[in-house]
């Protein structure tokens, strides 16, 4: 058994202001941490939280599709309520990247989608269909009666869509963006889609790169990628990532279907 040490108030009071000056006096250092909530093991629903201090920010907000596990998803809590997120950097409309807001929206999120100017056009015309179609599939989901849910709801509806769009707040190529507490973001052009953006997110000190969903390099309808920066770490989509693209130019790829298609009598639909 260890001998007892003599209590004294005096010296125990003296021992704990030293140890609190210490802890107070000594630097506190911020980094980024990344934690991925979608678009992992799968290659929709994409949502990349960055922590840093008391922000919590978002990387895109999208809708899981596909399968039947994967579309459940979208009704699970994020592991972060909707009312601590502070802001949604949107790399571009398509919604496995967009669609999820107008839910963070109802669920308490309040504030501002950063986004190209092109990025927020796009939405406010993809945002407001995707919830009326939500809406008709839970009607055809009640009329028919095959839901567990009795009623089956949308995730969220029209109305929901159009008040998300309030939240957005478009940005300028290449011109950073304070996010408070010393990080800033930056979008550059990703080619794949009109307003499509890479980020880069930094704190002074370090720069990660999102890619968001690269175009090409000869893309007859959108600009090419043009990334400018220096980053330390890139989070890069990975849809196509096993996948070289052909040299072919698409105009040639889709000259042969039109030809093949035509040459056996079939219909060709061109959204």
């Amino acid at each position: 058994m260890s001998a007892l040490r003599p209590f004294c108030p005096a010296l125990e009071t003296k021992r704990k202001r030293t140890r609190f000056h210490r802890a107070r006096s000594l630097p506190r250092i911020l980094v980024m941490k990344i934690q991925f909530l979608g678009a992992a093991l799968t290659v929709t629903g994409s949502r990349t939280l960055i922590q840093h201090g008391t922000k919590n920010i978002l990387v895109d907000c999208g809708l899981f599709q596909g399968f039947k596990h994967l579309r459940l998803r979208n009704r699970e809590p994020l592991s972060i309520p909707a009312s601590e997120i502070d802001a949604i950097l949107l790399t571009h409309a398509h919604l496995d990247h967009s669609g999820a807001i107008p839910l963070l929206v109802k669920e308490g999120f309040r504030g501002p989608v950063y986004s190209t100017r092109g990025t927020r056009d796009l939405c406010s015309i993809l945002l407001p269909d995707s919830g009326y179609l939500q809406e008709e599939e839970a009607r055809y989901a009640n009329k028919r009666g095959f839901s567990k849910h009795k009623p089956a709801l949308p995730l969220y509806t029209q109305k929901d869509a159009v008040a998300s769009l309030s939240s957005f707040q478009p940005v300028e190529w290449n011109h950073p963006i304070d996010l408070g507490q010393g990080l800033s973001v930056e979008f550059n052009r990703a080619g794949h889609l009109f307003g499509a953006a890479s980020l880069l997110v930094s704190d002074g000190k370090t720069r990660i790169a999102f890619s968001g969903d690269l175009g090409r390099e000869n893309d007859p309808m959108v600009p090419a990628p043009d990334f400018r920066g220096d980053p330390d770490y890139v989070v890069i989509e990975s849809t196509y990532g096993n996948r070289t693209h052909e040299p072919i130019p698409p105009i040639e790829k889709l000259k042969a279907v039109v030809n093949r298609t035509i040459g056996r009598r079939g219909g060709l639909v061109i959204p």
